[in-house]
């Protein structure tokens, strides 16, 4: 029997910052309030710690995070690209750590000023100077410099070949919003949205408009990961890692990867798919809830084909009659996902999922057995299914 990751580790804690347009501190701050209280909630000591990682994009150096806030030892640490492809990757190097020994307890983490620092969605604008350029000079002489103008294209296909419209990606945009209206953390906390509010709002990238697209953010997130043994004796539920995997497609490039034989669907999500469902043993109708990057609202659709919710250019249907919604077929990004609470590059949305599997969210499906949490779209990326401890 190949070894897999299944069962070997658990999320124990979670911690964030609030969510804002200006924390007005250093992202270095930001990273140790989040730490300091996902290591808080699942009752050890910071000295207890012995592994991190994060994205390569945070600016945070892991030793200087262990001197802020009481790390000693540290015996891994590792670092994960592709933005908020990586967010789940992420969980994968800390499972890995802890089933192969290498560490007992790992601290995965994510914070930047997103909105009052360096923003994201300028895509080029600013300077990047990465092999990326290669292949981004194709398309920059015709204005497509933005993860939305990128984005826009794979939507513009999708709908060509599939009939979709923008009052199907109004759906997810409303369904997601409804959660964020309950969550005090939600930076829409308490604001609804229309379809016709979605529809009237004003383009970003045709056929993209403004409710289409996620939110800048500054903010920390993380998380603790430990071996299941050590789990039961934690003051929280631990939500179980039953399968996690990353991976990139064939002829990927970082988020334009427009010269494939088809740009309407996502080979590495579906691969991703694949790997966590072979690796857990469960299917499309074991998951209970799923929080879906939502960096956009369309990637929320072809996501939902990924994994077998529906079959290709199906999504427009499934999203309608309140499926993603509590009480419906799979609610999803029950905290209001990247759309509607914050992006941290889908780390809140991990933390999230382990809300549900605790049963503490603030719109808790009533089955909560299985969340799948999946991240970023466009780029190499990554998923995981997480469950209930028996």
């Amino acid at each position: 029997m190949p070894t897999t990751l299944k069962d070997e580790a658990a999320i124990v804690g979670i911690g964030q910052t609030e969510f804002s347009k200006n924390s007005g501190r250093s992202e270095l701050q930001l990273a140790c309030e989040a730490v300091s209280a996902a290591i808080k909630d699942c009752g050890i000591k910071p000295s207890e710690v012995d592994g991190l990682t994060s994205f390569t994009m945070d600016a945070n150096d892991e030793i200087e995070i262990a001197r802020a806030v009481g790390i000693g030892d540290i015996t891994f640490y590792s670092r994960i690209p592709y933005g908020g492809g990586a967010a789940i990757g992420v969980l994968q190097q800390a499972a890995m750590a802890v089933a192969t020994g290498v560490a007992e307890t790992v601290v995965v983490y994510r914070a930047f000023n997103e909105r009052s620092g360096r923003r994201y969605s300028v895509g080029v604008g600013e300077d990047i100077v990465t092999a990326d350029l290669i292949h981004w000079s194709w398309y920059m002489p015709f204005g497509l410099l933005t993860p939305a103008s990128w984005v826009a294209m794979y939507t513009n296909r999708y709908m060509h070949e599939y009939g979709c419209t923008s009052l199907d990606l109004a759906e997810v945009a409303v369904s997601t919003r409804k959660h964020a209206v309950n969550n005090p953390d939600a930076y829409f906390y308490g604001k609804p949205i229309t379809v016709d509010d979605h529809q009237n709002s004003r383009f970003i990238a045709e056929p993209l408009r403004l409710l289409d697209c996620c939110q800048e953010t500054d903010a920390g997130c993380a998380c603790v990961v430990t071996t299941p043994e050590r789990a039961k004796d934690l003051p929280h539920p631990p939500a179980l890692i039953r399968g996690v995997a990353e991976a990139a497609g064939a002829d990927q490039e970082n988020m334009t990867s427009f010269y494939r034989p088809s740009i309407s669907h996502l080979p590495e999500m579906d691969l991703v798919a694949k790997q966590v469902y072979e690796q857990s043993g469960l299917g499309p109708d074991d998951v209970d809830a799923a929080v879906i990057y939502d960096a956009f609202t369309p990637i929320v659709l072809w996501q939902l084909e990924s994994f077998g919710f529906c079959g290709r250019g199906e999504a427009k249907d499934f999203v309608k009659n309140g499926n993603l919604e509590v009480g419906g077929r799979l609610p999803t990004n029950t905290h209001g996902g990247q759309l509607s609470e914050a992006y941290v590059h889908g780390m809140n949305g991990v933390n999230e999922g382990v809300r549900v599997i605790r049963g503490t969210s603030v719109n808790q499906p009533q089955k909560n057995d299985h969340v799948l949490v999946t991240g970023g779209v466009g780029v190499p990326t990554s998923a995981m299914i997480i469950g209930q401890m028996e």
